[in-house]
């Protein structure tokens, strides 16, 4: 049975980082693109980057570029974001997501970019980002 399990989020103050962890397990995590997700209060859930196991490909939003980083170690099946310069603008529920990667599908697909198209997600963990 496919899993994923979020961790890292907590409350810090802007201009701070932190590190969320996605641990996979259940299903061969170098063929799938793992992406992270975001979803605040009343407001739509937002793509904010993913990778690909397969090439280490990688995309993220206009709004985290330059700010977050996505990283995958396959031996431990798990893939971090590392977020710098955090805004209070990210303050959300972030989850991650699980589905499988095709050669046919270039990075900037729509299939990778949109929620809907995930098969596994996590629980979410909660960011909170103070002024």
């Amino acid at each position: 049975e496919a899993q994923l399990v979020e961790s890292g989020g907590n409350l810090v103050q802007a201009g701070g980082s932190l590190r969320l962890s996605c641990a996979a397990s259940g299903f061969i995590f170098d063929e799938y693109v793992i992406g992270w997700f975001r979803q605040a209060p009343g407001k739509e859930r937002e793509t904010v980057s993913y990778i690909n196991n397969g090439d280490d490909s990688t995309y993220y939003a206009d709004s985290v570029k330059g700010r977050f980083t996505v990283s995958s170690d396959n031996a431990q099946n798990t893939v971090y974001l590392q977020m710098n310069s955090l805004k209070p603008e990210d303050t959300a529920v972030y989850y991650c997501a699980a589905r499988e990667a095709f050669l046919g599908y270039s990075v900037g697909s729509r299939y990778y970019k949109t929620a809907s198209e995930y098969d596994y997600w996590g629980q979410g963990t909660q960011v909170t980002v103070s002024s």
